[in-house]
């Protein structure tokens, strides 16, 4: 006992899995020393047994198929029984620790994420950024890495949710860029507190992954001239559109659609109401009539029901109906009435 405290005392200090594996090796060969001595000739003693009867006495199975004979060989039971129940209890222990220690480093955002195809998230705004987080994680296969500065938050804000992933630091510092998994990001969206470390970060994101999909929130958006001088396939979004810019984290590009159907001077959205006394049609000869002979394409249909946004194509759309569709200019429905058949 006296060599086994010394031994727990000197590993201690060491790797969490090298004081149970000492233990345990330290008893096993201490052991069948102390059994060849206290039965000497037994059958447990002989090298083919003595591994199967310490295994299963170790972990209190006990077949029965070897056993000692005399008191001093179940003191040596006792020993062994009472080594490995020791060896359990610190291994228990140290996982445990483990565990508790990379939830701790989770929750502090001391991880580094490894995966590849997810979103990344550098900035932190109060409620803002949870509602950018929810819209985000509606996906059920997404996941999100949030990075913040050291002074933004100081643990991870969303504890439960495991498709999370918490990074903090110096958002400028490449390492902690690196923790993010930014080179392999699908995209990542810059929240930044204001518009001149937008531009900071910018920089830095370019720098650590200049073919990943950037999307920068900007309050004045006069700024993107600036960012376009870093890199001119950042998109650019209004800061306060948050709609927008989860839509454009998830599916890049759909940012310059709104923006082209905003522009005066391109194709807009624009309705016509079905007038009463017409027959009525499908949805599907109103798309083929307003896509042969328009080039506009039908977005919804408003009928008694409600609205209905990409409807079936063998929707009935009856008098009165209010179509809404895409085209270069407004349409009304007598240019449109000689398709319809």
């Amino acid at each position: 006992m006296y060599f086994l405290i010394r031994l727990v005392r000197r590993t201690s200090r060491h790797s969490a899995w090298v004081l149970p594996l000492a233990i345990i090796g330290f008893v096993f060969v201490t052991g069948w020393i102390a059994m060849a001595l206290a039965q000497p000739g037994s059958d447990i003693v002989h090298p083919a047994n003595y591994w199967w009867w310490f295994l299963v006495t170790a972990t209190t199975v006990g077949y029965g198929d070897f056993f000692p004979e005399t008191t001093g060989g179940r003191f040596v039971g006792a020993y062994v029984v009472f080594g490995s129940i020791t060896t359990l209890a610190i291994l228990f222990s140290r996982i445990s620790a483990i565990i508790e220690n990379t939830k701790g480093r989770r929750m502090r955002g001391e991880i580094s994420f490894s995966g590849r195809s997810h979103i990344v998230l550098l900035g932190y705004t109060a409620g803002r950024t949870e509602r950018l987080l929810t819209e985000l994680l509606s996906e059920p296969e997404r996941e999100v890495v949030l990075a913040t500065w050291e002074d933004q938050l100081s643990e991870h804000p969303l504890a439960g949710e495991e498709r999370l992933h918490f990074v903090r630091g110096d958002l400028t510092d490449l390492s902690v860029l690196g923790r993010t998994g930014l080179p392999g990001a699908h995209s990542v969206l810059i929240d930044a507190r204001d518009d001149n470390e937008a531009v900071t970060l910018t920089v830095a994101a370019n720098t650590a992954a200049p073919a990943v999909h950037t999307i920068v929130a900007l309050r004045d958006l006069r700024v993107q001239r600036t960012i376009f001088r870093i890199d001119t396939t950042v998109h650019c979004v209004q800061w306060h559109n948050t709609q927008l810019i989860a839509e454009e984290l998830s599916d890049p590009g759909i940012a310059e659609v709104y923006q082209e159907l905003a522009t005066a001077g391109g194709k807009g959205t624009y309705s016509l109401t079905v007038p009463s006394g017409v027959a009525t049609v499908t949805v599907e000869t109103w798309q083929s009539a307003l896509g042969r002979g328009h080039g506009a394409t039908l977005l919804a249909v408003r009928t008694l029901d409600g609205i209905q946004v990409s409807p079936p194509w063998d929707l009935p759309v009856t008098p009165g109906a209010r179509l809404f569709y895409i085209a270069s200019d407004r349409l009304d429905y007598d240019e449109v009435a000689g398709a319809l058949g």
